[in-house]
């Protein structure tokens, strides 16, 4: 078994009981952090993990020269603050990253940003998207590749066509995804995952 399936198998089995905090240099310079997207498999597994274990990547500035290879990574909202970026430590070309971990979450409201659909602009949307010359995008990329490059123009499309609604919550309350009906079919699925463990 590989260094990273050990990681990623070690990682997801903690992820759903406790609260994480995964910082480190993880190397992944095409990871595309604002639209989740990669150029390169390894990348793509690795995005992959941090969707499926539930990982929010806090970090948005650069942490070597132009380009973010250290990630601070949680699956707990309002689980660390004071975040800054900056200051080389001894000979090291990578920046400092400070932050704080609370012992007790902080209870505050947070303002979520949705996309408001009421208020979208197809048309623009549309004539965004029809303009890309897609035979001239996708060429010679793989799979993932073509997926990176559809992702990207839809994203920066949505962006343009499609506004932003607030909505507030309280820090560390239940995902508007997870409903009632998802949380009745989760635990139904544990109960028979225990019965044939």
């Amino acid at each position: 078994m590989s260094t990273d399936e050990l990681f990623y198998r070690q990682s997801g089995e903690i992820s759903g009981s406790i609260a994480i905090v995964l910082m480190g240099d993880f190397k992944f310079p095409d990871i595309n952090w604002k639209y989740h997207t990669a150029v390169m498999s390894r990348s793509w597994k690795f995005l992959k993990f941090v969707g499926d274990n539930f990982l929010s990547q806090v970090l948005n500035e650069p942490t070597r020269k132009d380009t973010l290879l250290d990630l601070l990574s949680v699956n707990t909202e309002g689980l660390i603050g004071d975040v800054m970026v900056g200051g080389c430590p001894g000979h090291s070309d990578h920046e400092m990253v400070e932050f704080k971990i609370f012992s007790v979450m902080r209870k505050k409201d947070s303002r979520v940003a949705t996309l408001d659909f009421r208020r979208a602009n197809l048309k623009i949307f549309r004539e965004l998207f029809s303009r890309v010359p897609w035979e001239f995008a996708f060429g010679g990329l793989g799979v993932h590749g073509c997926w990176s490059v559809f992702k990207n123009h839809l994203l920066e499309a949505q962006e343009q066509a499609i506004p932003l609604c607030r909505k507030s919550r309280k820090r560390g309350g239940r995902p508007a995804w997870l409903n009632r009906e998802l949380l009745v079919e989760l635990k139904r699925k544990k109960k028979l995952y225990d019965f044939w463990k």
